[in-house]
């Protein structure tokens, strides 16, 4: 069917786990509860690396830029994921939709760029500490994360003008919690080569800009720790990176599981629960790995509560 002599559709249909019926308490429960977690964490987080001043280094700097990325990015699916729950089904105007997918890319983008800069944060905090405060200072703090958060926001234009021209005809159910960019062309009525092009090509900036500077990053780490000859000493520089390692192993996993791989080799269901735990439960996660895995930040934790309980 032509765009020219077609029904289109000007909503969409989130299915969300509605073909899960028995577990839809269970579902909400979840959810619910992750999200609000996932808030007060990385609200906490926010604060304590704010007003404390042992938490003064460019990492915090980061890792508050990262906390607050975490709000953003689940709260572009969270609310709306409830209300698909409670609802059984939840209709979403096209704009609506385009404005879910916009952010959703824009913030996947910020996260690439603002993990690639924590990772080299962490290299020069191992392998050129002398430099460190020299090279990270304010300025170049400010600068990267108002350049990263920029950036991720341009990066998702071009995705979201040429989805946005898209015709929907066959179909407008999304079998997804989300407006994901992946089905909405599998649904499309109109030719996607550009948009794919699109993709295709930032997918590969992605690779040379984030990822790979993000591995030759942690091989120099690991090169510099094996070359401590004391067994502290390199525990001790290996656990300042560890909370990092972590979040990145994590976040690329689930980015080349859902995207690298080929579609048919995962369910649709499947392919939900994975973003589930890319969009929900990574950014509930992160302040829990960042926090309890990390000595400054519980010590930090200790003189706020010391210094309540006196008033």
């Amino acid at each position: 069917m032509t765009p020219d002599n077609c029904t289109m559709h000007f909503n969409f249909i989130i299915v969300g786990f509605s073909n899960f019926p028995s577990l839809q308490m269970y579902f909400i429960l979840f959810f619910f509860l992750s999200y609000m977690t996932t808030l007060m964490a990385n609200l906490f987080l926010i604060t304590l690396i704010t007003f404390s001043t042992l938490l003064v280094t460019p990492m915090y700097f980061f890792l508050c830029n990262l906390a607050f990325l975490d709000i953003t990015y689940t709260s572009v699916t969270s609310p709306r994921l409830i209300c698909v729950f409670i609802m059984a089904f939840s209709t979403m105007s096209h704009l609506e939709c385009t404005i879910q997918y916009t952010f959703f890319v824009a913030f996947t983008s910020v996260e690439y760029f603002l993990l690639t800069v924590m990772s080299y944060d962490r290299y020069m905090a191992v392998c050129r500490p002398l430099h460190y405060h020299m090279v990270l200072n304010k300025r170049f703090c400010r600068l990267a994360s108002f350049i990263i958060w920029l950036s991720g926001f341009i990066f998702s234009i071009p995705i979201s003008v040429t989805t946005s021209q898209n015709v929907y005809c066959s179909s407008n159910v999304i079998n997804h919690f989300f407006c994901d960019i992946a089905v909405l062309l599998e649904l499309s009525s109109t030719n996607t080569a550009s948009t794919q092009n699109i993709i295709l090509f930032e997918g590969a900036l992605f690779l040379t800009t984030c990822f790979l500077p993000t591995v030759v990053s942690y091989v120099f780490i690991i090169n510099t720790v094996s070359k401590i000859k004391s067994l502290s000493g390199k525990h001790k520089a290996f656990s300042t990176c560890a909370s990092h390692l972590i979040t990145v192993i994590l976040f690329y996993s689930v980015i080349f599981t859902l995207y690298m791989m080929p579609r048919a080799s995962l369910t649709q269901n499947q392919r939900k629960l994975i973003s589930v735990l890319f969009s929900i439960v990574i950014p509930m996660l992160n302040p829990l790995v960042y926090s309890l895995r990390n000595k400054d930040v519980m010590r930090a934790f200790r003189m706020v509560k010391r210094h309540s309980t006196l008033f």
